[in-house]
């Protein structure tokens, strides 16, 4: 009598597999209940991943704990071919992580809001709450982010806040002082090498 019902869930079970291609098992973990990451971007790295993490797909999964869907592809920078992975959620990107192929992780690119830093900076931070003046932590951001700038965290050579906002003032330029106090954190950045 006990079989009849498994027989009978069986080919459901089956068949839900692959309607569930999308779905992290981790995500029922009791720590993801509450909707709080348990990621963060440290000196040392962004979650599980540091400048020794291999730059393939299952230790990059392992790293994030299974919280992303990844998809790989290869760009250029400064004229050289790299390899990176998109960390998504539906179809949002919420990480970027870059590096040579066959190599390990330089860079981690976070978009993800629920992702801060040990320091507690997030997406949306104004940078009026992080710096009084752009001189001596800020540059004019670079690539994808030209718009933008970049302020090195003030704990650590490793990471950086790119911070986005309205300006009117000539291309290529830093937005004065006055301007950059509403801008906001739009991206975090780790850096495996802090010299870059």
């Amino acid at each position: 009598m006990t079989i009849r019902p498994l027989l009978l869930t069986l080919p459901l079970l089956l068949t839900g597999c692959s309607t569930l291609s999308n779905f992290s098992w981790s995500s029922l973990s009791p720590f993801n209940w509450f909707g709080g990451s348990s990621i963060e971007v440290t000196d040392s790295g962004v979650g599980g991943i540091n400048a020794s993490t291999p730059l393939n797909q299952d230790a990059l999964e392992k790293a994030l704990d299974g919280n992303y869907r990844l998809r790989s592809g290869m760009a250029t920078n400064d004229g050289k071919i790299v390899s990176f992975y998109q960390a998504m959620t539906d179809k949002e990107v919420k990480l970027v992580i870059t590096g040579q192929e066959k190599g390990t992780v330089q860079r981690v690119d976070v978009l993800d809001e629920n992702i801060g830093s040990e320091w507690g900076v997030k997406i949306g931070a104004p940078f009026s709450d992080l710096y009084t003046k752009a001189f001596g932590s800020c540059e004019k951001a670079q690539g994808d982010d030209a718009d933008g700038v970049e302020c090195k965290a003030p704990q650590s050579q490793r990471v950086s806040y790119i911070f986005s906002g309205i300006w009117h003032g000539p291309e290529g330029l830093m937005p004065s002082d006055d301007a950059l106090k509403d801008w906001k954190v739009t991206k975090i950045v780790w850096r495996a090498n802090a010299s870059q």
